[in-house]
């Protein structure tokens, strides 16, 4: 599985106008705050709603600490998707500058 750390995404973020991010974690914890532009499809919400997630982009997949952004990458990898996982989570994740 690729991996890349939250100071990593952050630059990219900084560097490149269009990157696809994939918030995984539920209702509540992506009210207490995201990453600007990440789309919020919960992990349990991910086969009925993979039709939502373009095949042809790289996506990055951010949870709370990088287990569930796993799972996700696991499964949209096995149906053909290019997934990186944010390893750390929102965890480390702090306006990009990792804790």
């Amino acid at each position: 599985m690729k991996e890349i750390t939250a100071k990593e995404l952050a630059k990219k973020l900084k560097e490149e106008e269009t990157l696809s991010i994939i918030d995984v974690r539920e209702v509540d914890e992506v009210a207490q705050g995201k990453i600007p532009g990440a789309l919020h499809i919960a992990l349990g919400q991910i086969p009925e709603r993979v039709n939502e997630i373009d095949k042809d982009k790289q996506h990055f997949i951010v949870c709370r600490s990088g287990g569930r952004s796993g799972k996700a990458c696991a499964f949209l990898s096995d149906q053909g998707y290019d997934v990186t996982n944010m390893v750390g989570g929102m965890l480390a994740w702090e306006d990009g500058v990792e804790k």
